[in-house]
């Protein structure tokens, strides 16, 4: 048995591809061309595949006329085993193009590329090396725009492609897809790249996937007419993919695309599209109040005690994060309609959780999944709903209103792939909540070998991380749920808050300026005080003056006297 290769999060360095030439393909491919109204530049991409240094025996090419008003032919200078079909009525667009290209093809690996691409003779050896080094693989090549005056003939593509001078075939353009560059630069080829910004630069002009990992997910989006290479790209990371940009499969793209010639038109277009589908695209999901077809977070309650269940779901309606979806697991189908003693069926809570959420749109009741039965395939043009996340909590278990969103942010902020909420201790175990990273699910099942612990292997290509859940806001439920009145809603909260800290500043005010009154009247008896005694002092210190000059005066009189005493004629 052939192990797997484990690779953490996106650092596929751990593979090492061989060099172009010096190694033997053994998978099969097809090459997929959705095409409309583009003859001329479609006969220069089947030239381009005619010269591909990848075996022919292990290559064909399915070209698929999307509605041309002229329609398409095949040139002379094609690959062997190229044919070209039409899209199937009841659709249009590159999507639609796609699937049918999807569902008519037989190799192991699919590699679309557009009709205005003209790839150079390694481009398909390029991106097929990385595929036979694991199953779950999307590779992208490397796009180099150029816009000439004239188009070269078919057979002078070929003839350069052979002649190993594809580089000279075009002038090279300026523009360039500078924001994925920059993204791959930034993180070392992608390698470093966090889940939710790898799947960013997957533009679909040229990328190659493994077409049973394509077709498990529910192929194309065939809805869309715009942003399916981005709708998708997303799907492919929540089913266990690493991106794999390769600057060794280069290709031409003649001509400027729609995204470099008027990009505000289409993003303009793309941004209700995508806010419905990527919920990675967070600046796309501002307008409060509003609901997505794709929740960020799905949070999962098993049916128990009414009132537990009852708590846990409407805290997790009442999160701050506005586009989670709650899914309670129960045996429902078991719940018969016949005559029976309502209070006093064996059924009443299920009866009860039942009727509190059957008819609210952001809940629904599933059976637990060992009672699903097989996975449905998903009908055409609605391939199926995967949230990125994905919550697990014990009824009777409440998360505070901020709970769920700072616990996603750490596992953003981590590129982890578990998060396990110790809540508590109890006779038969540690009672625990676990955040999941969808990615890290798909990609664990894809590698793990039999009688592997999932767990373990979720740890070894994402991380999982141990928390104290009450310290993160959980919390078991109020003795007494639902609660006789009916909580205030969290802006009332805050406003009553508010109130009483402006009620408690204006008491502390009036209390200083009680207290600065009290000050100023003790500061002016003071300064009276201070006047008296300067006015004392002063009428203390006039008498004193005049009693020492009338001591003065006094001694002077008596020394005249006794001066005038010695020179008496009594004394002569």
């Amino acid at each position: 048995m052939t192990l797997i290769p484990r690779i953490r999060r996106q650092d596929f360095g751990v593979l090492t591809p061989p060099p172009l030439g010096g190694w033997t393909p053994a998978l099969t491919v097809t090459v997929v061309i959705p095409a409309h109204d583009c003859q001329g530049t479609l006969d220069l991409t089947l030239a381009a595949l005619s010269a591909q240094t990848y075996p022919a025996e292990l290559m064909d090419v399915v070209v698929v006329d999307d509605g041309s008003p002229e329609p398409l032919r095949l040139p002379e200078t094609v690959p062997d085993g190229t044919k070209l079909i039409s899209s199937p009525p009841g659709g249009w667009g590159r999507a639609w193009a796609l699937q049918a290209g999807l569902d008519a093809a037989s190799g192991e690996v699919v590699l679309v590329l557009d009709a205005d691409m003209v790839p150079h003779s390694t481009h398909v050896e390029a991106q097929l090396r990385w595929h036979h080094l694991a199953p779950y693989l999307v590779v992208l090549g490397w796009i180099d725009f150029t816009d000439p005056e004239r188009l070269p003939r078919p057979e002078e593509v070929r003839a350069a492609l052979l002649a190993g001078e594809e580089r000279s075939l075009f002038p090279l353009a300026p523009e360039r897809h500078d924001w994925a560059e920059q993204i791959i630069q930034d993180h070392d080829g992608l390698r470093t790249a966090p889940s939710s910004l790898a799947t960013r630069i997957h533009v679909g002009a040229t990328a190659s996937y493994p077409a049973g990992l394509l077709r498990s997910i529910g192929g194309l989006d065939t809805s869309l007419v715009l942003a399916e290479d981005t709708e998708l790209g997303y799907r492919l990371t929540q089913a266990g993919a690493v991106f794999v940009p390769d600057p060794r499969a280069r290709a031409w793209h003649v001509g400027l695309p729609t995204a470099m010639r008027d990009f505000a038109a289409l993003k303009r277009y793309n941004d209700p599209y995508v806010a419905d589908r990527v919920p990675y695209r967070r600046y796309l999901r501002t307008d409060p109040g509003r609901q997505w077809r794709v929740p960020y977070v799905d949070a999962y309650v098993p049916a128990g005690a009414y009132e537990d269940v009852r708590a846990s779901v409407d805290g997790l309606l009442g999160a701050s994060l506005p586009d989670i979806r709650v899914t309670v697991e129960g045996p429902w189908t078991s719940l018969g309609e016949g005559r029976r003693s309502p209070l006093r069926d064996p059924d009443l809570d299920l009866r009860l959780i039942r009727a509190q959420f059957a008819h609210d749109p952001r809940v629904r009741l599933a059976p637990p999944p060992a009672d699903a039965g097989p996975a449905q395939e998903p009908a055409q043009g609605s391939p199926p709903v995967v949230p990125p996340f994905r919550l697990l909590v014990p009824p009777g278990w409440v998360p505070s209103p901020d709970a769920v969103e700072r616990l996603v942010g750490r596992l953003e902020e981590t590129d982890g792939g578990v998060l396990c909420l110790a809540l508590d201790e109890t006779e038969d175990g540690v009672v625990v909540a676990r955040l999941e990273r969808t990615a890290a699910l798909s990609r664990a099942a894809l590698v793990a070998g039999p009688g592997e612990h999932l767990d373990d292997v979720l740890d070894e290509v994402f991380g999982l991380e141990w928390l104290d859940g009450r310290a993160w806001g959980f919390a078991r439920r109020p003795a007494l749920y639902p609660p006789r009145r009916r909580p205030a809603p969290e802006h009332v909260v805050q406003l009553a808050q508010r109130d009483k800290e402006i009620l408690l500043l204006r008491k502390r005010a009036a209390a200083l300026r009680t207290e600065l009154a009290e000050q100023r009247r003790l500061a002016g008896k003071a300064a009276r005080d201070a006047a008296r005694w300067r006015q004392k002092a002063e009428e203390w210190r006039r008498k004193a003056v005049a009693l020492s000059r009338s001591r003065e005066r006094t001694v002077l009189r008596r020394a005249v006297r006794r001066v005038r005493g010695l020179t008496s004629p009594a004394d002569t």
